[in-house]
């Protein structure tokens, strides 16, 4: 019942009445949400930890970035690579998908895992009505960007040429379309969507588009589209207030990828870190409740960019070799080096990870030694913070620590005490060094390869 103004004011005991009516316990403010990060610059094994944790969730959600991320998930011996459907697909659970989309490249990629043994995901599959879209020609300017960076700077980003850095560039000038336009009146999308591409070709001389043949695969992909897609907020407030459920949220990229946070410009365009799950999904922070980072035993990276503990040497090979340290999106070598313990700290500082998956411990099996990165110098002294600054992180020195390596095969354990000494030891210096206490230690590809500590 609504309260009766009396001279412009509640009486006391409606305003009373009513003040309890919006005082909300805290145990009452909805289901709290598990969220997986990249804690390095992706390809730390996030895929493995979200379907180990998707066998006891009922929805998972990814909550932001596109098809430039991929995700390999073992279950079986069969092998699945993600880049738009959500990790925890494998699993009959609910799956809401609230990020960019590529229709070309969804539906390929779902087909593609059919092969493979995925089964009724279309079902399953939950689309966001505010997800952008990628078009075709969004991919196409992402190449023109890179080799006009490369002829007027000598260099380029690295992008994976997915068209997400243009996606984005269309997003944030309000010119992009989202899948409630696509759905919508299809004449007023085909409208803007020629508007769009005329903007791009006055940028782009080189550009070519087909732009009917385009609208025309847009449409059907549209429908086939239709039944999977709900309003997103909507959606997500009902499973955070509804009955008791399980919900996990996968990020995609990583923490030193983000589009403010990490190693700007050599970065992802979207925010990889926590916050991304607030503003991807729409879920308040309230409703946030653990945070876990996933972490390799050692570092790598795609692209350019500096990386201070990187090994250019018979270390870096090994590791490259072992890990088989190729990028599951472009193919290409992921550069390795040493853990570096500076970027976790400052991955952590920005997520407030409550635990921590450690990845790809067994790759280091067959070392004599092992450095761990603790600090970085300039000048020959120690600084407290992560550099913003590239040209500044280009120069760092390393700090390290040493220490033996453990020279046995741990790719058969399957507990804690079946882990050798000297790899427990490695593992609880990381743990002391970030701060945050070690959940998981992945031993192998799939999920029975991941040692749960607590």
């Amino acid at each position: 019942e609504a309260p009766v103004l009396r001279n412009g004011c509640l009486t006391s005991p409606q305003l009373a009445a009513s003040l309890n009516r919006l005082k909300r316990p805290r145990n009452e403010t909805g289901n709290k949400v598990i969220v997986v990060l990249g804690a390095q610059w992706g390809d730390e094994g996030k895929g493995k930890v979200v379907d180990l944790l998707a066998t006891e969730s009922d929805l998972v959600c990814r909550c932001q970035g596109g098809n430039n991320a991929g995700h390999t998930v073992v279950v079986e011996g069969k092998e699945y690579d993600f880049h738009l459907l959500p990790s925890g697909i494998i699993n009959p659970k609910s799956i809401c998908n609230g990020v960019v989309i590529h229709l070309p490249g969804l539906f390929e990629e779902a087909e593609n895992n059919e092969k493979k043994g995925l089964k009724g995901w279309e079902k399953r599959l939950i689309v966001s009505d505010r997800a952008h879209l990628v078009f075709d020609f969004h991919q196409v300017v992402d190449g023109i960007q890179e080799t006009q960076r490369q002829a007027t700077e000598g260099k380029i980003i690295g992008t994976t040429k997915k068209g997400i850095g243009p996606t984005y560039a269309s997003k944030a000038s309000r010119t992009g379309l989202r899948v409630c336009d696509l759905l919508g009146d299809f004449k007023e999308f085909s409208t803007k969507f020629k508007n769009l591409v005329e903007q791009y070709q006055s940028m782009y001389s080189s550009l070519t588009v087909d732009t009917e043949s385009q609208l025309k695969k847009l449409k059907e992909y549209g429908e086939r589209l239709r039944p999977m897609v709900r309003d997103g907020v909507y959606y997500m407030y009902e499973a955070l207030h509804g009955p008791p459920k399980k919900i996990l949220v996968e990020g995609a990229n990583a923490a030193l990828l983000d589009i403010d946070f990490g190693t700007y410009p050599f970065v992802t365009s979207s925010n990889c870190t926590v916050g991304g799950a607030c503003t991807g999904l729409g879920i308040p922070p309230l409703n946030i409740g653990e945070v876990y980072g996933v972490s390799k035993a050692y570092t790598t990276r795609v692209g350019i960019g500096a990386f201070p503990t990187e090994q250019l040497n018979v270390t870096g090979e090994l590791l490259q070799t072992r890990g088989h340290e190729v990028g599951v999106t472009t193919g290409r070598k992921r550069r390795c080096g040493w853990l570096d313990l500076v970027i976790l700290r400052y991955a952590h500082m920005i997520n407030g990870f409550t635990a921590i998956a450690l990845t790809k411990l067994d790759i280091l099996d067959v070392l004599d030694e092992i450095k761990v990165g603790v600090a970085y110098k300039i000048n020959g002294k120690r600084i407290p913070h992560f550099p913003a600054d590239m040209e500044l992180l280009h120069k760092v020195e390393v700090e390290y620590e040493t220490f033996p390596g453990w020279k046995s095969d741990t790719s058969a354990a399957r507990k804690w005490n079946n882990l050798p000494q000297k790899a427990q030891n490695y593992i609880r210096f990381v743990e002391n060094h970030i701060g945050v206490p070690i959940k998981w230690v992945g031993v192998g590809k799939s999920r029975e390869c991941m040692i749960q500590m607590f």
